[in-house]
């Protein structure tokens, strides 16, 4: 008993000091250390016999170095790589070119409200080339908020749509997709379309038809349709360049290049893709790519290899945002473990009917929760991906009955939440408080939610 009771103290206090905006990989790593400890001291021991460093009160550290050394294998070292080629695309402005070139048929649409599913939509195909929320966001906020104000949106509206962009794109780049299919012992792309795509595709397109009738609703009642368009922008940021347009291409050979050796080298026999090529491959290939165009076009050899250096330091911040959380997430899940209450929650569920359901709702609502408070619901995904699998197959229930509705509700409640990055982005830039956007985006984001849980249910119970 007194190890549930550490347990839900734990669980509560870390959720509170993320909330307070305590930074959430540093205090899950220290609740992970100081569980280790209370497991030594409570004689629940670390590893079997024989086994650590010989030294109970050594142990902990020892724990702590092989989560570091197994979170830094191929899944994190993968996030890192896409996160480099993210900011590399960034530099070189071929996700300025993307955006540019997809906001050109957007002007000529006349119906302001039939571009909210429009653009709701493109905003998540975009997702798959640039995976932070804030980001995305930003870029958005410069690029196509002025082009959907001068077609006559409202600000709300226009900012509303713009901070549901990221949500649940089903695109094998995202990191939680990475670390969710390590997990299953699948590819990302086969996660994607075996399970991933098969839910969130029809959530997004009943977001996207609430957002276009909630926001006509919301317009109507609170006065805010038609109103001009005011905002200027200075004449640095008019006279920054574009590069040609063909570049809006290179943000998506990642993706490109996924479907072409996996599903262009099929052999009939075995159904299998006969290249034995990885997302890690793939996407240092696609990195090569615009590098080579960059040298050819510009025709500075040196400038062109400086600006390269931005790759490793994208991979600096991925390591930094996204593999330090997986980290200091799965030190804190080891800690839960050595104390024992994950043994106690499969046995006390275990032949309950209806367990599947009680994990999936229990999950997805911890995610959900403690997602609205802290801004963000991932470090709780993160946190407890790597023991789902083991609760799931000690209980004979499907783990992407309980993964998937969690993952989707951790990236969707971040788009409600006051605290979050992208609403306060997005809020800043309109200049209205968080809690006007959040209006605006609460019915498309719970829509999706509810639509995620019933799918997965349907689909994987």
């Amino acid at each position: 008993m007194i190890e549930v009771i550490i347990s839900v103290v734990f669980i509560i206090a870390v959720g509170y000091l993320i909330a307070k905006n305590f930074d959430a990989k540093i205090i899950l790593f220290l609740a992970g250390l100081v569980l280790l400890y209370l497991a030594v001291i409570l004689n629940h021991p670390i590893y079997g016999k024989g086994q650590g460093s010989g030294s109970i009160w050594l142990d902990p550290f020892t724990k702590a170095a092989d989560v570091f050394g197994m979170q830094m294998g191929i899944v994190g070292l993968t996030i890192m790589i896409l996160f480099g080629f993210a900011s590399y695309m960034t530099h070189i402005g071929a996700n300025d070119a993307m955006v540019h070139a997809l906001s050109k048929p957007i002007k000529s649409i006349k119906s302001v409200y039939i571009l909210v599913p429009v653009v709701f939509l493109l905003g998540n195909m975009l997702q798959m080339v640039l995976p932070s929320a804030a980001g995305l966001a930003i870029l958005l906020m410069a690029t196509l908020y002025p082009a959907l104000r001068t077609a006559g949106m409202s600000p709300l509206t226009a900012g509303a749509v713009i901070a549901t962009t990221a949500t649940i794109a089903p695109t094998p780049l995202g990191s939680d997709n990475v670390v969710v299919a390590q997990r299953l012992g699948i590819t990302p792309l086969e996660y994607i379309l075996n399970y991933h795509a098969k839910v969130s595709i029809p959530a997004l397109i009943i977001m996207a038809i609430v957002h276009l009738l909630w926001q006509r609703y919301m317009d109507k009642r609170e006065g805010t349709v038609r109103v001009p368009f005011e905002i200027s922008h200075s004449e640095d940021e008019k006279k920054q360049p574009l590069p040609p347009t063909w570049y809006a291409i290179f943000p998506i050979l990642p993706i490109l290049f996924l479907l072409f050796f996996n599903l262009g080298f099929i052999d009939p026999a075995t159904g299998k893709s006969t290249i034995k090529i990885g997302l890690l491959e793939i996407t240092l290939i696609s990195m090569v790519l615009p590098l080579i165009v960059e040298l050819i076009r510009k025709r500075k050899i040196k400038t062109v290899i400086k600006d390269f250096n931005i790759f490793f330091e994208g991979m600096g911040q991925g390591f930094f945002q996204v593999v330090s959380l997986i980290i200091a997430a799965g030190l804190f899940v080891e800690g839960l473990k050595a104390v024992g209450v994950i043994n106690l929650l499969t046995q006390s569920l275990d032949n309950v009917e209806g367990a599947g359901s009680i994990l999936m709702l229990f999950f997805s609502g911890m995610a959900g929760l403690i997602g609205f408070i802290s801004g963000s619901g991932i470090a709780v995904f993160h946190s407890f991906i790597k023991i789902i699998p083991e609760i799931t197959e000690a209980m004979q229930v499907n783990t992407v009955l309980v993964a998937l509705p969690m993952q989707l509700t951790s990236n969707l409640i971040r788009s409600v939440s006051p605290v979050s990055a992208v609403v306060i982005v997005v809020a800043s830039i309109i200049k209205v408080t968080p809690i006007a956007i959040v209006k605006r985006t609460s019915m498309p984001i719970f829509a999706g939610i509810f639509t995620c849980i019933v799918l997965s249910y349907i689909y994987f119970s």
